[in-house]
């Protein structure tokens, strides 16, 4: 079953890219409407349009898309472990602790971040896709540290927008296997599905564009901690990455790392934790800065490297 999208180009998007355009009017994803494109079910003006075409204020497009089921309804529920670090009338951020996933999702049924926050009384107006309201940015399941979700639309359109432009300081600390060399780097490399079809992902020809900085802070007997900034925010990014270095992340079994290991350290998930977040506000415009302190389950894993040398 397929839904016929038809909208007017506003002036605002004169002379954006066709496949720009779908995407910011109807809420897709660039991948999504790639492929709608490229199956000849996007028009202008009645006319098939390839992506790299330009789009005019007052043009009709027309979108065929296929009719999606309705994603799983956000639970109240909250969740213990959860901080609030910062909240007013357009965002909320979030120190998530691992085992809680950023919202509800087809064939998850624990913990979310927007399920903690319905329940706790927090009020999230924006729009998208209902099971994700307010969601600009997320974290793994495994994955504990600080982010931010939008209350207002305002604030939701503005957050999109810095992430998507690269203006958000997302910082990262993980233990990693082995010693990088060098020490300080760059990683530059696609990533896309795994070709087992499994829910993991990997680096692939034709995937999408990822950048990962990371900087040795410590070098201990057999692991690294890393202080990682993200350019672009692919779905296990920092754990594709550094698995495909020879360096996964510690106690991330699911992308290399040592079973072995993780027992020794007590660890059930990846040693990945998001210690920073910094934006400009979306509505009064002030630079804010947080930080968020290594959970338990990390600080002992971190303390036991350390004291073996």
């Amino acid at each position: 079953m397929t839904d016929v999208r038809v909208v007017l180009v506003p002036d605002g998007l004169d002379g954006e890219r066709v496949d720009v355009a779908v995407a910011r009017m109807l809420g897709l994803s660039r991948s999504k409407v790639e492929d709608l494109i490229a199956a000849g079910r996007v028009q202008l003006d009645g006319r098939t349009v390839g992506k790299s075409a330009r789009v005019h204020g007052g043009a009709m497009l027309e979108a065929e898309i296929d009719a999606e089921p309705a994603g799983p309804a956000i639970v109240p529920e909250e969740v213990e472990g959860i901080g609030i670090v910062y909240d007013d009338d357009d965002i909320v951020v979030v120190d998530k602790p691992a085992g809680v996933a950023a919202h509800p999702s087809l064939g998850w049924s624990g913990p979310s971040v927007l399920g903690h926050l319905a329940a706790a009384g927090f009020r999230i107006s924006t729009s998208g896709v209902p099971e994700r309201t307010g969601i600009v940015q997320r974290l793994d399941v495994g994955t504990s540290g600080l982010m931010v979700v939008a209350k207002s639309e305002r604030a939701y359109t503005v957050l999109k927008r810095a992430f998507r432009s690269r203006t958000v300081d997302k910082t990262y600390h993980s233990l990693v296997q082995g010693h990088p060399d060098p020490f300080t780097g760059t990683i530059e490399a696609p990533i896309g599905r795994h070709p087992s079809g499994e829910y993991k992902m990997a680096v692939i020809a034709g995937g999408r564009h990822s950048v990962t900085h990371y900087d040795t802070l410590h070098a201990y007997v057999g692991t690294t901690l890393l202080e990682i900034k993200l350019e672009t925010g692919r779905t296990h990014q920092i754990r594709v990455h550094m698995s495909a270095l020879h360096h996964p992340c510690v106690g991330d079994v699911n992308y290399g790392a040592d079973p072995t290991l993780a027992d020794r350290l007590g660890l059930r998930r990846q040693w990945l934790h998001a210690v920073r977040l910094g934006f400009v506000h979306p509505v009064s415009g002030d630079e804010l800065e947080f930080e968020s302190s290594y959970p338990d389950d990390l600080a002992d894993a971190l303390a036991i490297i350390a004291d073996a040398g």
